[in-house]
Parts: structure tokens; C-alpha cells; sequence
């Protein structure tokens, strides 16, 4: 490198090392919450070797044995908030002449009284049911003579992360969000969230008369019969109602394409709702931890002849937001695709 570009270097590195400060203090607050966490007499700390959840749904905790508390006989995590405690058993592990504390334990949200339960669970026997709310992580040590020694969990790094899944998932069979999270004091938590009112996209089915949406409603608040299913165009708010078929929560039915492009032949964009009153949900992939699904879940043009012997060019896609779309317009069978 010459003389003359060093101090541009030189510049441009220390650019790039601040942005890295601000990004990474940015993920920081981020997940961080404005509670303590803690007694009023603070515990000591054991900073996990890992704490994560996969898949959105399964808590993966491995903690080292502190030392001088070799004559530890079983151990416990427990998930703490107000006066409720839930706990599994930590399994000791050797590594590299060390010994860690495990745990690996199914999550489920558990419903408040008197509320819906979730349309779908997860049917995994032994998973653990943890209500909306932030949760304190502890590891308790019990000794061969009974005695207890309690040591709360410090919250790991936080890292910038821009790959292609985000680090905190949905989980995909009833839509809660099990978050790990850090107190301002830098304790580790598990912020619990139930699953969000949705209309979750499953599945579509291309075929060359049709285009058909299957998905499941998630956290709906009235019988499901009075939802409808209709398309709206992006610019005009004009809109074209489908017949759905219900089964349980789950949904299907035909886009209206017929009425969509009905003497349209310039190419027009339509977002897909299902619709209960005055209130619209996007019909989306949601329950996914792919950070874009347009990148991901991608769908050819399609060339579909109506039941009326009108031809259309339908692209039905998923949007970086994860919300379906539908380009299309009517040609004639002459005109070139």
C-alpha cells in the first residue's frame, strides 16, 4: 500500500471498528429490560457456556460447576418470576477435565385462566409451561448433607447477527416467543410472549386452473366461521371476497383470480387478507425463523386458465415482511407471456 492511501486506511478501519461499537450496543439494549432481577441482596453469577433456544421452541442451558462445589449431589435450574418457579434437573458432564451442568428442556406458553388455550400445542410429553412474563434464570446447587446454594445465571454476549435465521424464532407450532433476554444489572432472563392473532401461510398450491392458500389461524377471538377471505388491491382498496373452508383453525381456500383480473390487463398487486368485522390479517409466513422469506420461499410465474376461458399470468409470492402477494393480470391466448 503507498504513503499516500495509509491514512485513508488507517480512517476507514477505525469507521468500521465504531460501527461495530454502535451495532453491537444497539443489540444490547435491545435485549435488554428495564428490571433488576434480583433480591435485594444481590447472588453471586455463573456465566453459562451456552444458553440458547433452538428452534424457538427447546431451552439448551450448560453451565460450569463452580469451584470448591465438587461435593455437589444434583442440581436444578430454575426459571423464576414473582413467586412462580419452574425448574428441570442439570446433568453433570465432563469436558476437558471440567464439569459443566446441562439441561435440555422442551418449552411450551402456558394460557393464563380463564383464556383460550392455544389452537395447536406442541404434544412433546415433559415440556415445560411457562406463562407471558419475564422469567429469572438460577441454578441451585443441592450438597450431600441437603444444603442449598442458590447462583443466578449471567446473560451471555450479545452478538450482532445478520445472517440468514433470526436468533429468537417463533415457536412454529403455536406462534409463542420464548426470547433470552438480559436485566441492566446483566442477569440472564426469558421473556415469554403468547402467540400473536395471525393468519399463519402454510402451504400454496399451484395448479394450472387454480391457485390455492392453505394456513391456520392463530389466536383468534371469535368462532372461525366468521372469518372471510378476500383480496385487496394495493392503491385502490377494491377487493375480492373468497369462499373459505374451514376445519378447526385451519383454513383453505381458492384465490378469486376470476374477479382479480376481470378486464385487467395491466399487471396489478393484490395482498391477501382474512378478514373478521373492520379487522384485516394479512395472510403471511410468519411462524419461521428465516430473516427473509422472499429470498427463501420462492414461487414461479404460473400461466392459469379460468373456468370462464380467460388465460392469467399469476405470481403468488411471499414479501420480505413474509406477507403473500399476488401479481397478475388477463391476456388473451394469443398474446406472448
Amino acid at each position: 500500500m503507498s504513503d499516500s492511501l495509509l491514512p485513508y486506511a488507517v480512517k476507514t478501519a477505525k469507521q468500521a471498528k465504531k460501527a461495530a461499537v454502535r451495532v453491537r450496543r444497539r443489540v444490547q439494549r435491545i435485549n435488554t429490560v428495564p428490571t433488576l432481577g434480583t433480591t435485594v441482596r444481590p447472588r453471586p453469577m455463573l456465566v453459562p457456556v451456552h444458553l440458547s433456544i433452538l428452534g424457538g421452541r427447546t431451552l439448551n442451558v450448560a453451565v460450569p460447576l463452580p469451584e470448591g462445589e465438587e461435593d455437589v449431589a444434583t442440581a436444578r435450574l430454575e426459571l423464576v418470576r414473582n413467586a412462580e418457579r419452574s425448574s428441570v434437573p442439570l446433568v453433570r458432564e465432563p469436558m476437558g477435565g471440567a464439569v459443566l451442568l446441562t439441561a435440555t428442556v422442551a418449552l411450551r406458553h402456558a394460557t393464563a385462566p380463564g383464556t383460550a388455550p392455544a389452537a395447536r400445542d406442541d404434544g412433546r410429553p415433559g415440556a415445560l409451561a411457562l406463562g407471558s412474563g419475564v422469567w429469572r434464570f438460577s441454578a441451585v446447587l443441592v450438597h450431600g448433607d441437603g444444603r442449598e446454594t442458590r447462583v443466578d445465571l449471567a446473560a451471555p454476549d450479545q452478538r450482532a447477527d445478520d445472517g440468514p435465521t433470526v436468533p429468537s424464532p417463533p415457536c412454529p407450532a403455536t406462534g409463542a416467543v420464548f426470547r433470552p433476554m438480559r436485566s441492566v444489572n446483566g442477569r440472564a432472563l426469558l421473556k415469554v410472549s403468547g402467540p400473536a392473532r395471525q393468519a399463519e401461510l402454510v402451504d400454496l398450491d399451484l395448479r394450472w386452473d387454480r391457485v390455492t392458500v392453505h394456513g391456520r389461524l392463530l389466536g383468534r377471538r371469535l368462532p372461525a366461521d366468521q372469518y372471510t377471505a378476500e383480496a385487496v388491491r394495493r392503491g385502490t382498496g377494491k377487493s375480492a371476497a373468497a369462499r373459505v373452508a374451514w376445519d378447526g383453525d385451519t383454513f383453505t381456500f381458492d384465490l378469486p383470480l376470476a374477479a382479480m383480473t376481470r378486464g385487467q390487463r395491466t399487471e396489478r398487486t393484490w395482498d391477501v387478507h382474512l378478514r373478521v368485522g373492520r379487522t384485516r390479517l394479512k395472510v403471511a409466513r410468519r411462524l419461521t425463523d428465516v430473516r427473509n422469506p422472499k429470498q427463501v420461499f420462492r414461487t414461479p410465474y404460473r400461466i392459469i386458465a379460468l373456468d370462464g376461458g380467460s388465460v392469467v399470468r399469476v405470481h403468488a409470492y411471499v414479501t420480505p415482511a413474509g406477507a403473500l402477494a399476488v401479481a397478475c393480470a388477463e391476456f388473451t391466448a394469443d398474446e406472448d407471456a
